[in-house]
């Protein structure tokens, strides 16, 4: 595609605007984006990255709240015991000063990781596909049995029995290859 402002290069940047419902697309290049970056409502000099994007995730006090009131007003300055580092600096940096100060601050950044991970607040990481081999059967064999519990708590049996189906013949698999020593 190219660059919508020049006619020459390549667009690299692509926005969308949608102001009153009207949605606009733009289609720029380095350079132009550079020249009209106000026209665009960015600065390639702002600096912006991920950790202010995450420290504006984080500033949002109100909302964590559970009764209206700002947890994170109150006399004790929540403070990492290794590295020093207050919850404050924490939110408005979108960092952490080291490893210990998510055990510190468990408990006020769990509803964030809620609402940013759509209720998940743990990680269960990636396995390369072509090294996993079980792993991966585990793993959708966990998601499957979690799934099967919700239907049959929505009392949807039908649906219940083609899950637990398909988690017996991945059993069947897993055992097949614990046999073999896979």
């Amino acid at each position: 595609m190219i660059c919508q402002e020049c006619h020459e290069r390549p667009a690299t940047f692509h926005f969308t605007k949608i102001i009153n419902g009207e949605k606009t697309e733009v289609h720029i290049c380095d350079k132009c984006a550079q020249e009209k970056s106000d026209a665009f409502m960015f600065n390639m000099h702002s600096g912006f990255s991920f950790n202010h994007l995450l420290s504006g995730l984080l500033n949002m006090e109100s909302a964590l709240s559970p009764k209206g009131q700002n947890v994170f007003q109150n006399n004790q300055v929540l403070q990492c015991d290794r590295c020093k580092m207050t919850f404050r600096e924490f939110m408005n940096t979108g960092k952490f000063g080291c490893s210990h100060c998510y055990k510190t601050f468990y408990h006020q950044i769990t509803p964030i990781l809620r609402r940013v991970h759509g209720g998940n607040t743990t990680h269960g990481g990636k396995v390369p596909k072509r090294v996993g081999g079980s792993i991966h059967l585990r793993k959708r064999l966990k998601m499957l049995r979690e799934k099967l519990q919700e239907l049959v708590a929505k009392e949807e049996f039908e649906r219940a029995a083609q899950v637990r189906d398909e988690i017996r013949s991945i059993e069947a698999k897993l055992n097949g290859q614990d046999e073999r020593g896979v």
